[in-house]
């Protein structure tokens, strides 16, 4: 079997301040290739930052103070990969006016590679998300346990895609929350809802056999549930998984200083990370493979 070492550096961003925690995974090298992933969710239609008479965060947050890092790292950096966790929409009057164009519309020249889908995207129906991300959108959206009805695809939502960088393939999907307890049915009636576990490790499965050197799940299922142990979340999910290598998360805006890194079925490392909401922190994770 072919040994890797992937050196993990997790970073975020907040109010101009940068901090990286290296984390190691174990195993050997033969050509290196440094790539820098760098990710976000639950940005809530926070384009701008928040008031300057926000009580908690004043002057903070927003896609705009993101993008300002996002192009740092660019400048720096030759390999980088930029992921969204869903839950793009609802939250300040952009989306209640606009129904979702400003969001995706700056996303796609912020230069995201993809996204997947969060729980508030489909607040205004599935109909209005499909129809604003094939008119709005420059990136996939990528989902691999929702399952559309035929008349409603859309070629902007895939289960996953491969990255090749200097030969390297980088597999990423996407896996959503059961959305029964959080939506009206009428919301997501085009779409049947399968097991997020079940799928990610198929969708994993045959990213392995595509030969992807590194896997990456992009996860609206909530980092943990302390009350509900056994509901899908990032954390039951690295565990009962094979081939995943990082899960990048959402909906449960949770504030990661580091990684989290569990164990898989095959005792192998699987890093969490998830950074928050609305733009106050952006994840960057430095890869080598």
């Amino acid at each position: 079997m072919n040994k890797r070492r992937y050196f993990l550096k997790q970073g975020l961003i907040l109010a101009g301040f940068f901090i990286l925690n290296p984390i190691k995974i174990k195993a050997a090298i033969t050509k290196k290739t440094k790539i820098t992933i760098l990710h976000t969710n639950d940005i809530h239609s926070h384009i701008d930052a928040f008031d300057s008479n926000d009580p908690n965060f004043p002057n903070q947050g927003g896609l705009l103070n993101v993008y300002a890092k996002i192009l740092e790292i660019r400048n720096k950096e030759a390999n980088v990969l930029l992921f969204d966790c869903g839950d793009v929409f609802q939250g300040t009057p952009y989306f209640n006016l606009f129904g979702g164009v400003v969001e995706f519309n700056t996303m796609s020249k912020m230069g995201y590679n993809a996204g997947t889908i969060g729980n508030h995207d489909f607040d205004n129906g599935y109909l209005n998300y499909k129809n604003t991300i094939e008119k709005h959108s420059n990136f996939p959206i990528l989902n691999a346990n929702y399952i559309i009805s035929e008349n409603h695809q859309s070629a902007m939502i895939l289960p996953y895609k491969i990255f090749e960088i200097e030969n390297k393939k980088i597999g990423v999907f996407g896996i959503g929350i059961e959305l029964k307890s959080l939506l009206d049915a009428e919301n997501f009636k085009d779409i049947v809802i399968l097991n997020p576990i079940e799928c990610a490790n198929k969708t994993a499965k045959i990213l392995k056999k595509e030969n992807c050197n590194f896997i990456i799940c992009l996860s609206h299922l909530g980092f943990q549930y302390m009350d509900q142990e056994n509901k899908p979340s990032d954390i039951q999910l690295a565990k009962h998984s094979n081939h995943i290598d990082m899960i990048l998360g959402g909906h449960t805006h949770t504030f990661l200083n580091e990684p989290v890194v569990v164990k898989n079925l095959k005792n192998e490392d699987v890093a969490i990370n998830q950074a928050g909401w609305a733009g106050l922190k952006l994840g960057r994770v430095d890869i080598e493979i």
